[in-house]
């Protein structure tokens, strides 16, 4: 169990190292394509589009073939996405980088369902919080790949030098973490889902208490997802930070995700879901006030970090508050996480769209409208019913 869980935390930290890589390099990126920020939005769709149609396709995968091919499957996604972005990269190609995202979403959405359902099972068989910790490591992994990033533009690096020499990092990881992964997880599971399927489906549509948990799921997946895609030309664009400082507010943007997450369990122990997501909520929207309408730059770079301990528990409280809100537990949380990446799936060419007509910072004011209302939804992530048997299930 022990080794289980930490390939785990490889198979979480390894995304993180890949997607923070990339996105330390997008304004060399975008500058090597010659391309207008609406356009980086368009070539960041195709990150929304793979994720969207990975996370829809993962359920069926892991219901029939078990967790383990899944993630290998998207991680070995992950590695070549890495490595046709590098190409993309080196030889100007808009289709190129946007086929690379397409790979790396996919990748992303398919091993992150099959990751956190085989985390829930150690959930389960330990009796101990495991998915914010899960969710900790990779934020970790896009601390040390934002670092990374930061000192390869600093130096002037290449950016797909870079990317080649995190793809062969990637691969590594995964050759060494996959043989500590059980096969079988999640299929019995799937099984006894899709013998119901017809029938728990739209009453799981219903669920009121669900969706409400689907609308905070994505004002927080908005909150950093729109970090994730466009933090660093936010403050080289709105802020006239040079890019190697624009990568550094990233990685303060990373370090305060996985502080928040690695912390997570305590709060959430002591004080329950709907105040941790309440408290969530309020400094994120902090944080986006202030890098919004600040124009000190060294504010606004200090904000990034109440922006980022924000976010940090919104995808694995609202997905645990999804799996906590009545039965049928697989189709709740899944029905919840696509809920979540229709934030990624939109967001990028809306935001980038906003961006180029108002500029970026002005865009981020959706983003700070849809965290908002988060503060008022949270009482939905609180357990359904208040029972002497529920002090072992999901977080709280």
């Amino acid at each position: 169990m022990r080794r289980r869980r930490q390939a785990l935390y490889l198979f979480f930290f390894l995304p993180g190292i890949a997607l923070s890589s990339w996105v330390t390099r997008t304004p060399d990126v975008r500058d090597q394509l010659g391309v207008s920020t609406g356009q980086m939005g368009l070539i960041l769709f195709g990150l929304s589009v793979g994720s969207m149609i990975g996370i829809l396709c993962s359920g069926r995968f892991v219901a029939r073939l078990g967790t383990r091919p899944v993630i290998a499957l998207g991680t070995a996604l992950i590695i070549a996405a890495t490595a046709v972005i590098g190409v993309g990269s080196a030889a100007s190609s808009a289709p190129a980088v946007t086929a690379g995202l397409f790979l790396f979403g996919a990748g992303m959405g398919s091993g992150e369902v099959a990751v956190n359902v085989d985390g829930a099972d150690v959930e389960r068989i330990t009796g101990t919080t495991v998915l914010p910790t899960l969710h900790g490591c990779f934020s970790l992994g896009t601390v040390v790949g934002g670092l990374a990033g930061m000192a390869a533009t600093a130096t002037g690096f290449p950016a797909h030098w870079h990317l080649a020499a995190v793809t062969l990092i990637a691969t590594a990881l995964l050759a060494y973490a996959l043989r500590s992964v059980p096969a079988g997880v999640g299929i019995s599971t799937g099984s006894r889902a899709s013998g119901s399927a017809r029938h728990s489906g739209p009453r799981v549509w219903k669920d009121l208490k669900l969706l409400l948990i689907g609308a905070i799921v994505l004002a927080m997946a908005l909150a950093e997802g729109a970090a994730n895609d466009w933090l660093p030309l936010l403050m080289v664009d709105g802020h006239g930070l040079d890019a190697a400082v624009g990568s550094l507010v990233y990685v303060g943007f990373a370090a305060s995700m996985t502080l928040g997450r690695f912390c997570g369990s305590f709060f959430l122990d002591r004080f329950g879901r709907p105040a941790v997501m309440r408290a969530s909520a309020v400094s994120g929207a902090v944080g986006l006030v202030l890098v919004i309408f600040s124009d000190n730059a060294g504010i606004a770079a200090t904000a990034v970090l109440f922006w980022g301990l924000g976010a940090s528990l919104g995808f694995p409280v609202a997905l645990s508050a999804a799996g906590d809100s009545g039965a049928n537990q697989a189709a709740r949380v899944s029905l919840v996480a696509v809920i979540g990446y229709v934030a990624f799936l939109v967001g990028p060419p809306a935001l980038g769209f906003l961006g180029d007509h108002y500029g970026l910072r002005s865009a981020m004011v959706v983003v700070l409208v849809f965290v908002s209302s988060a503060i008022l939804l949270a009482p939905a992530t609180g357990p359904r019913t208040r029972t002497p048997e529920s002090p072992g299930v999901a977080l709280e």
